[in-house]
């Protein structure tokens, strides 16, 4: 899973960049290309497993962060949107704006003043209008392809296509659109910017933190078509508590009334954007968390583990995290009927713990 952070210039993107790598990043700043770094998911529940199993190797699911280089103002206040820059956007599972809301003299705003909407409509409508330059393109290829082809497939696409074009005309984001299974299949491959699931990461400073919630919500009120999230956050802040131990994080969150981290929220909003869940499988070798997305049956999470096991799948042996925890260990849960074989199509759920039969 791949997750893109895109911002305007001096929104702290690459500050938070380096938060969720846990101050450990070698962040490109300036440069043309995206920096990259895989961030281990925090879970609690792993880590009392392991507490439990004293395993040789503990694994926690990871998510790809791309910190994609700032989008630079000219001198008329229009931003040049290169290849580069689409390319690293569109091979994104989900994308985070990160908008300034901080006020800093040393470092002056893109546009010179701070105003969280203007931004967020800003980089709305840029990528809004890259949708609508595609899909005008695609409409004007397919009808030249029908008269040449016999392909049903382009006959399918293309009333998906002037759907998806006659609504982003109305200056509506794509992913406030209701498509259904079939036709987010057709449009897939095309990785339309605005149709992909959007958080909005705002950026303010500490002098906030008692207002926030207020501000949140105002904003909320006036985006409410975009269908995103919003994910308050103090890049400093946060900085300094990625370098700190659990202990010193705690004390420090609760000194100044933060609630959860900006490592968690983000990576919890990424899970439920994209519909993610883990299970995990646990043993004296190794306890690990695989990431697989919610309704997926117990042999296409086998084969997330290994392809053998999906093609190979004969049974899974299935406890619940709580369950475990409650009665804690296999025996005691197979004493309390809390154990339990299930085959292949059993849909897994979160915090399943999960031992898959092969041959």
């Amino acid at each position: 899973m791949q997750i893109g952070l895109v911002g305007l210039q001096y929104s702290g993107k690459s500050t938070l960049f380096e938060t969720l790598a846990r101050g450990s990043s070698h962040s490109q700043a300036g440069k043309e290309e995206a920096s990259i770094e895989v961030v281990k998911v925090p879970d609690d529940r792993l880590d009392k497993l392991s507490a439990i199993f004293n395993p040789k190797k503990h694994v926690n699911a990871t998510i790809e962060v791309y910190d994609i280089p700032g989008l630079k103002m000219s001198d008329d206040n229009k931003v040049k949107i290169t290849s580069t820059f689409l390319n690293a956007v569109k091979n994104n599972d989900a994308l985070f704006y990160v908008v300034r809301g901080f006020q800093e003299d040393s470092v002056m705003h893109p546009m010179n003043s701070i105003n969280v909407l203007r931004d967020i409509e800003f980089l709305e409508t840029e990528f809004l209008f890259t949708d609508l330059a595609f899909l005008e393109t695609r409409i004007e290829k397919i009808k030249k392809e029908i008269l040449k082809s016999k392909d049903d497939r382009l006959k399918r696409e293309m009333p998906v296509i002037e759907k998806c074009y006659a609504h982003a005309e109305q200056e509506l984001p794509l992913r406030s659109l209701k498509l259904d299974e079939n036709e987010l299949k057709l449009l897939s491959g095309y990785q339309l910017l605005t149709l992909k699931p959007l958080a909005i990461a705002i950026n303010f400073d500490e002098n906030s933190i008692a207002n926030v919630d207020a501000e949140v919500e105002a904003i909320k009120a006036k985006i409410g078509k975009s269908h995103a999230v919003i994910i308050p956050f103090f890049a400093k802040i946060e900085l300094e508590l990625s370098k700190m131990s659990e202990e010193d994080q705690a004390v420090f969150m609760q000194d100044y009334g933060i609630k959860e981290s900006a490592l968690s929220k983000i990576l919890r909003t990424s899970y439920e954007m994209l519909g993610l869940q883990s299970f995990f499988t646990v043993g004296e070798d190794e306890c690990r968390a695989w990431t697989i997305r919610k309704n997926y049956t117990a042999q296409q999470a086998a084969g997330v583990i290994h392809t053998d096991f999906f093609n190979r799948f004969i049974r899974a042996e299935v406890v619940s995290y709580n369950d475990f925890m409650k009665h804690g260990s296999f025996a005691k849960c197979k004493d309390h009927g809390a154990w339990r074989l299930e085959g292949k199509e059993y849909i897994v759920l979160d915090g399943d713990i999960l031992n898959i039969r092969h041959n």
